[in-house]
């Protein structure tokens, strides 16, 4: 299964820009303010650094989509 989409959700927490999911997974993440997802990140090439990045994610904000299906750590 792979992650087709990720986004930051702050539907019950928000970003509190600690920078940890930049550390965990660079090539996707950038946390200039919040956290934004970079235009040309490469999701499949990523896939277990999202995954990561989300697990650690203190305040869970972190969210993706796994072929048409959603996935959220937390």
């Amino acid at each position: 299964m792979a992650i087709t989409k990720v986004w930051l959700d702050e539907s019950e927490n928000e970003c509190t820009m600690c920078g940890a999911c930049e550390a965990v997974c660079d090539g996707v993440f950038e946390v200039p303010e919040k956290m934004t997802v970079k235009k040309d990140a490469d999701f499949a090439a990523n896939e277990a650094e999202i995954k990561e990045a989300a697990d650690s994610c203190p305040t869970g904000v972190i969210a993706y989509a796994v072929d048409g299906g959603e996935g959220r750590a937390n």
